[in-house]
Parts: C-alpha cells; structure tokens; sequence
C-alpha cells in the first residue's frame, strides 16, 4: 500500500482522455482485458474507457457498487468486512478488485471506494480520500489518496489516478 500526497495538479477530462488512449494500446498490445468496480466514481472510469471507439477489444465492463449491499452482492466483499473496515477502506477497495476480476473474468481489474463529497467525511477519512486497488496477475496492489477540489474534481482525480495505477500495473508486469 502507498499513500499519495495530497497536493496534485487538477487533472482535466483531456487528460484523462490520453490517459485511457495508453492504457488501451497497452491492454491490446497484451490481448488483455480490463474490468472496473466502482463507488465513488459511479461508472466514470468505465465511461472514460468506452468513449474510446474500439473499446470493446480491452475492456470488459465495470460494476458501479455504490451501496454497501451492492459491493456485497454484485462483487462477493464480506459484509463484516465493511462493517469492520468501512466502505472506504484498503480492505474493501481490495476485495472490490479481487471480485471484479473473478466475476468478470479479466486479466486486470482497477477498484476505488471514496468520500468525494461535499458531505460525507470524517476526521479519519476527510473528503477527498479515495482507496484504489488493482489485481491482475502480480497480485493485488492499493493506493490510498487524498484528493482536493469539490465532488467533479475529486471524482475526476480518482478517474485519472485509477488509470495511471493500471498504467503502473502493466509497466510493473513487463518489468519495469
């Protein structure tokens, strides 16, 4: 687990957009398949990745579990384990990835579970903290990060970081 420095700069839907045109040359140049399971971003990151046409080649679908039940239901997270660690958690980001992966039959699978605001947030978990996760053949690998800005913004950076950290798993799975 790592943790992100709060500070970054704003990122921008162009951003994102070259964002996702990398992570599709990547997954197809590895025949892969990418899924995603999503709470705060209520299916932003999926979004993002069918807007490129073609998309259908390297991405699989994505599960939006913004409710408690729903990430029990739709992606197999233990109820005590959001009731032990809460929804936004290292724990349940974990678990969402690691259910993504085995429902949707996918070689990397990208998770955030977060507090994007306005209301919402605690003194252990302020707006702007997201969890993400990745599991794909190296394992599971998450990010804890504290995101500035309002609910656009924050949700926006999570969208941005969730597709640098697939960029980092596929990098890592090359070797560098």
């Amino acid at each position: 687990m790592t943790t992100a420095p709060a500070s970054r700069p704003a990122d921008t839907a162009a951003e994102v957009a070259n964002l996702v045109a990398r992570v599709a040359a990547d997954m197809r140049a590895r025949g892969w398949m990418l899924a995603t399971a999503e709470s705060c971003t209520g299916g932003l990151i999926a979004g993002a990745c069918t807007d490129l046409a073609g998309s259908s080649h390297w991405f699989e679908g994505g599960i939006v579990s913004y409710g408690n039940a729903a990430k029990t239901r739709l992606l197999g997270v233990p109820a005590a384990l959001i009731e032990r660690h809460g929804a936004v958690s290292e724990p349940v980001a974990r678990a969402m990835a690691e259910g993504a992966r085995a429902r949707l039959g996918v070689d990397l699978a990208v998770a955030v579970t977060g507090i994007a605001g306005p209301g919402g947030g605690s003194t252990d978990k302020p707006v702007g903290t997201v969890w993400l996760a990745w599991a794909g053949p190296l394992g599971v690998q998450t990010r804890r990060e504290h995101l500035a800005g309002d609910r656009a913004g924050v949700r926006l950076a999570t969208v941005a970081c969730a597709l640098r950290g697939v960029l980092e798993c596929l990098r890592a799975e090359r070797g560098g």
